[in-house]
């Protein structure tokens, strides 16, 4: 699967794993164990039990996603450089380091 700029989950990915939280953050007042949530969602029981810790801290408001965790490194121009040469195969970026050759130790 090939992330987005920046990594992480595509905002596909991200919708249904609020859909997760927000169906486990259902059955959280219902008292029902974590074990029992993480089979029929088939997350890790690690997954609910954190979620279940936010949820008693924040609520359900608390269990929307935050966003991306950090800003992309690259520019949006850098960006469309990669995804262009990357596109162009292996030979376009074989031996290319940022002087353009490699380096005698290399050769």
């Amino acid at each position: 699967m090939r992330y987005p700029q920046g990594g992480g989950l595509t905002a596909e990915r991200q919708q249904f794993r609020k859909g997760l939280r927000l169906q486990a953050a259902e059955r959280f007042p219902l008292g029902e164990a974590s074990a029992a949530i993480a089979k029929d969602l088939r997350v890790s029981v690690r997954s609910v039990q954190r979620w279940r810790r936010t949820w008693d801290e924040g609520g359900p408001r608390a269990l929307r996603s935050q966003g991306p965790a950090s800003l992309p490194r690259l520019s949006d121009k850098q960006f469309a450089q990669l995804e262009a040469g990357l596109a162009k195969g292996s030979a376009y970026t074989a031996g290319r380091t940022s002087g353009g050759l490699w380096p005698a130790s290399r050769r």
